[in-house]
């Protein structure tokens, strides 16, 4: 059996953690060891959308210099530079043969509020470039009037 809750404040947090208890204590009694594990909810569905929208207006838009020469790189690419520029320390490893690699954070393992601080940066980086953000990008509550194509 697995429960799973997600707790948003005191009240329903105690609602919901009564639920799952009500249902682990008959196990617990039936002589099954249970396990519990609580953790900061990791970004929403919504945030990867809008984060993967934000890497691709960015590597369709922006040239950096990559091995001594300004080019286009993959949004998998703007996305380990980006996450790189949130970490308070970065970290640089020697590369197998030679060169080197920077290990980048995950963003599978952020928080909400890391990744919307990633998005931001996002927005911050283009928005400095020129960047013209597509819909997606901005989220679906941004003005039309934002739009070139809005009718």
């Amino acid at each position: 059996m697995k429960l799973t809750a997600t707790l948003f404040n005191a009240q329903q947090g105690h609602t919901e953690l009564m639920r799952i208890w009500h249902s682990a204590k008959a196990m617990l009694i039936a002589g099954h060891r249970m396990s519990l594990t609580l953790a900061k909810q990791t970004r929403s569905v919504e945030q990867n959308a809008m984060l993967w929208s934000v890497l691709g207006d960015i590597a369709s838009q922006v040239e950096w210099h990559v091995d001594g020469r300004a080019q286009k790189l993959s949004g998998e690419d703007w996305k380990d530079i980006l996450s790189a520029g949130l970490a308070k320390h970065q970290r640089v490893a020697a590369g197998i043969e030679g060169g080197f690699v920077m290990l980048g954070q995950r963003t599978s393992k952020m928080t909400i509020a890391d990744m919307s601080e990633l998005i931001t940066l996002g927005h911050a980086f283009g928005d400095e470039r020129g960047v013209k953000w597509s819909r997606t990008s901005l989220g679906r509550d941004f003005p039309d009037e934002y739009f070139e194509d809005a009718a």
